[in-house]
């Protein structure tokens, strides 16, 4: 996938940039957990496209963890775990933090049969992972396998 495959909108939230094998994706934001919330998008994006997703249901996830990087990778990989296991699909997501104590909302439906199909995303994985901040904002790095 490359940045050509993106509209204009998405890659002022999330970009993705060439690996080997699986997908590397970078979520941008004003703040930290925007860039998180923006690299949950871009993941999900991966998978269908986001405009044709319903917001029907909001799920609520919560976890913690001090270093941000890892924070990154629980973030990506409990939105495909509930995802999954409540059959469903996010595209929009919300996340906040309180030192190392994380609170995300994931909004969307039950996986429908006609929602586009991408690629199926296994996980978000340690591969080239890496939270900084930028001039302007925060960049939330990570490749995830496809």
């Amino acid at each position: 996938m490359s940045n050509s495959d993106m509209s204009p909108a998405a890659s002022d939230r999330y970009i993705y940039f060439e690996h080997d094998a699986d997908i590397g994706l970078t979520g941008r934001g004003a703040t930290l957990e925007e860039a998180f919330e923006a690299a949950a998008a871009g993941m999900f994006a991966i998978m269908t496209d986001l405009a044709g997703v319903r917001r029907e249901r909001t799920v609520t996830l919560g976890f913690e963890e001090a270093d941000v990087e890892l924070a990154l990778v629980r973030w990506l990989n409990l939105l495909l775990a509930t995802a999954r296991e409540q059959r469903m699909v996010f595209a929009e997501f919300r996340l906040d933090r309180d030192g190392v104590v994380w609170r995300g909302a994931a909004t969307g439906e039950t996986w429908r049969g006609d929602h586009e199909r991408g690629v199926e995303v296994k996980g978000a994985t340690l591969t080239m992972l890496r939270v900084e901040q930028r001039e302007g904002g925060w960049d939330a790095r990570c490749v995830v396998d496809v």
